[in-house]
């Protein structure tokens, strides 16, 4: 199973710093330092607090998504290593290919949840 690498649509930490801007002054912009955010923040007079867990939460999807992408690589590197015979253990490929497809279907779970949960926010009335 391979998962697409999430550079190719702009970078992991471009994506990153997007959501950062976008929790710390409400709109989405092209804002390249995360302390220049958190003095916007403060002159909106947006919560620190929730800044923080904004840049939080941010860090740890992209945490998650570069662990999904190594253990993907790590997995295809197996791959060809049992393919080529130069893997003793061939179990060690199984194992990390079950890995890998387990931490996917994890983060479509996670995902889909999370524009579900989005979805019903949206419907209800103001």
């Amino acid at each position: 199973m391979t998962v697409p690498s999430v550079g190719g649509v702009g970078g992991l930490d471009q994506l990153a710093q997007l959501y950062r801007q976008q929790v710390l002054t409400g709109t989405a912009g092209t804002g390249t330092d995360v302390a220049a955010s958190a003095a916007v923040a403060a002159a909106t007079g947006t919560d620190p607090a929730a800044a923080a867990r904004g840049t939080d939460f941010a860090s740890a999807i992209g945490d998650g998504l570069r662990g999904l992408e190594n253990l993907d690589a790590t997995a295809r590197t197996q791959a060809v290593r049992a393919a080529t015979g130069d893997l003793d253990e061939v179990q060690d490929y199984v194992i990390a290919a079950n890995k890998v497809q387990f931490a996917t279907e994890l983060t479509t779970t996670v995902r889909n949840k999370a524009l579900e949960s989005f979805n019903e926010i949206m419907r209800m009335p103001l």
